[in-house]
C-alpha cells in the first residue's frame, strides 16, 4: 500500500532571498518524504502599501516601485500559461535574482523567463496591473491563514485535526539538504499539529547562504 502524500501550500515572493532558501528547502522535503508543493504567490509590495511611512526610506522606495515587477510576471505567467509553470519559473528567478546576484532586474526577469520556455514578452506585466486581481487574492489568502504581522514565506501544512495551519517561515540558512530537510519538515508537522501553538524565533546572526 502506497504512502498517503501530503500537500504543502507555499506562499513566496521572488524578490525575498530568505523565501528563496526556504523554497529549496521544500523542493528537498519532495526528494524525502511523501510531499507535494504548491506553489503560490504573495507580494511584499501589497503587505507593505499601507505602512510605507514606518519602513526605511530605501525599503519604501524598493516596495513602492520594483517590488511589484517579478511578482506581477509569476501571476501573469500562470494566468497565461497554467499552474504548472509557477514552480520553474520561480526557481529560475530565484537562480537570477539571488544565486547569480543580478538582482530585480529586467534583463534577469527576461533570462529566467527564457530558462523555462517562457515567452520573454511576459516581461512587461511587470509594469502592468492586468492581474493585480489575481494576485491580491492570492496574497489574501495567505495572510487569511496566518495574520498581517508576518513576511514571506508563509506554508500551511496539516494540523492535527486535518486543517491547514500556517506559519511564516521556517527561515533558515542554507537550506537543509537530504534527511537533514525531513527531519526539520517532521518538526514543522509537529509544531503545527500541536493546539495554540504559534511561534519560536530567534535573531538572525547570519545572512543569507545561497549555496
Amino acid at each position: 500500500m502506497s504512502e498517503s502524500r501530503t500537500t504543502a501550500d507555499f506562499w513566496f515572493d521572488p524578490l525575498c532571498p530568505w523565501a528563496w532558501i526556504t523554497s529549496r528547502w521544500m523542493l528537498e522535503v519532495e526528494k524525502v518524504r511523501p510531499v507535494d508543493v504548491r506553489w503560490n504567490v504573495m507580494s511584499l509590495a501589497v503587505l507593505n502599501e499601507n505602512r510605507l511611512d514606518e519602513l526605511p526610506a530605501e525599503y519604501a522606495k524598493t516596495m513602492s516601485t520594483v517590488a511589484w515587477g517579478p511578482v506581477r510576471v509569476v501571476v501573469a505567467a500562470r494566468q497565461l500559461h497554467g499552474d504548472e509553470v509557477v514552480g520553474p519559473l520561480y526557481t529560475a528567478l530565484g537562480t537570477r535574482f539571488h544565486v547569480e546576484g543580478l538582482g530585480l532586474t529586467r534583463e534577469a526577469v527576461v533570462a529566467a523567463l527564457e530558462d523555462v520556455g517562457l515567452p520573454a514578452e511576459l516581461a512587461e506585466y511587470a509594469d502592468k496591473d492586468t492581474y493585480d486581481g489575481e494576485l491580491r487574492v492570492s496574497h489574501k489568502a495567505a495572510i487569511d491563514k496566518v495574520g498581517e504581522d508576518v513576511g514571506t514565506p508563509v506554508i500551511a501544512v496539516p494540523g492535527a485535526d486535518g486543517e491547514q495551519v500556517a506559519f511564516f517561515g521556517p527561515v533558515v540558512t542554507p537550506a537543509p539538504k537530504g534527511e537533514a530537510a525531513g527531519r526539520l519538515w517532521d518538526g514543522t508537522l509537529l509544531v503545527a499539529s500541536t493546539p495554540g501553538f504559534y511561534e519560536i524565533k530567534r535573531t538572525r546572526t547570519q545572512g543569507p547562504v545561497f549555496g
